[in-house]
């Protein structure tokens, strides 16, 4: 059974664009690799944290929405915590309740 799933995940701000475009690509294709389905994905760009992780006090946002098997999630975990460009990650199980709002927040996003 397939479940509705997003992750945002920080990068250190270091990266050069294309580095940064490259490992968000790369957990794309762990997911895709693993039989998930991407719903959205979005680039967020360089932000401010809310408290500095590593002496960093800005990183590079990106969220991901998918379907995936929950077995999919320990595998991505694992890619996110070898990966030392990631200074930060979550991943949310998105409830029936979550995934109508991120519907409407997607198509207010493209309206915009």
């Amino acid at each position: 059974m397939l479940n509705h799933y997003e992750t945002v995940f920080i990068l250190t701000p270091v990266l050069s664009e294309p580095q940064m475009k490259e490992t968000a690509a790369r957990f794309k294709s762990v997911l895709t690799d693993g039989g998930a389905t991407i719903v959205n994905e979005e680039a967020w760009g360089l932000k401010k944290l809310a408290y500095p992780i590593d002496n960093k006090t800005t990183g590079f946002y990106s969220l991901i929405e998918f379907d995936a098997e929950p077995s999919l999630i320990n595998t991505l975990t694992t890619q996110f915590r070898r990966d030392e460009k990631v200074i930060r990650f979550m991943i949310t199980k998105l409830d029936k309740n979550a995934a109508e709002y991120a519907v409407k927040r997607r198509s207010k996003t493209k309206n915009a």
